[in-house]
């Protein structure tokens, strides 16, 4: 057991095995990319506020675009959290601390990602669609979509601060400006053509933004790893 820390990790890289999950990673964001900017294709009602602005957007989205937006979000989802693990065999060789967090922050969004957060969504574009009542619409958010949303902001909070502050402080086998390539920066840039106003592609990619970040950070980590001898 000497050659194992307590986390059940080697204590030396595995480079193949890390790029390999990147790669996954990469696959999986490319993936649930797709289904978010076909669900997101649309314009806004200005004439509404809240969540039924932004649900305005989706609804012109055929039934058939609304299902293949919740397959591939499930597909994709789910191969990025394990894909996350990539992340995690980065650091744990450095720091169990930051290895432990990264991975209550993995099972969080492998749990709540999909069935607590997007499929539930594209349910609700669904509904609203098909011209369920404006309070059926709020109960079924409030009852079946807010807890799971809530749930998954927080392990999201989790696993990115322990990212960032992992290869901030060195602790990965990447350099330091490496925590750029993070979700929060790639979610940033998605939503940066928003100030272009009210068009399909912009409304496209704030509905991508968290299947953009991955894009971003899978894509430039696994640049970074290319370079790991």
């Amino acid at each position: 057991m000497t050659e194992f820390n307590d986390i059940g990790i080697s204590n030396s890289l595995d480079v193949p095995r890390i790029k390999k999950l990147l790669t996954i990673g990469l696959f999986a964001s490319l993936l649930h990319f797709a289904g978010d900017m076909i669900l997101g294709w649309g314009t806004e009602d200005e004439t509404l506020t809240g969540i039924f602005r932004m649900l305005s957007a989706y609804i012109s989205t055929p039934d058939g675009g609304i299902f293949a937006s919740a397959l591939l979000g499930l597909f994709g989802m789910v191969l990025e959290g394990l894909a996350f693990f990539g992340i995690y065999r980065m650091t744990a060789p450095y720091s169990q601390k930051y290895a432990h967090s990264l991975r209550t922050g993995i099972l969080g969004y492998l749990m709540f990602g999909v069935c607590g957060f997007h499929v539930p969504t594209c349910a609700l574009v669904y509904l609203t669609k098909h011209g369920i009542s404006e309070e059926l619409i709020m109960r079924f958010a409030a009852y079946f979509v807010l807890p799971g949303f809530v749930l998954f902001w927080i392990f999201f909070l989790i696993l990115n601060v322990a990212q960032i502050k992992a290869f901030a402080k060195g602790m990965t086998p990447c350099p330091k400006w490496g925590w750029i390539f993070s979700l929060p920066v790639g979610m940033l840039i998605a939503m940066l053509p928003s100030v272009l106003g009210n068009l399909p592609l912009v409304n496209a990619l704030s509905c991508a933004w968290i299947a953009f970040g991955n894009v971003w950070m899978f894509g430039g980590l696994l640049v970074l790893m290319k370079k790991e001898k």
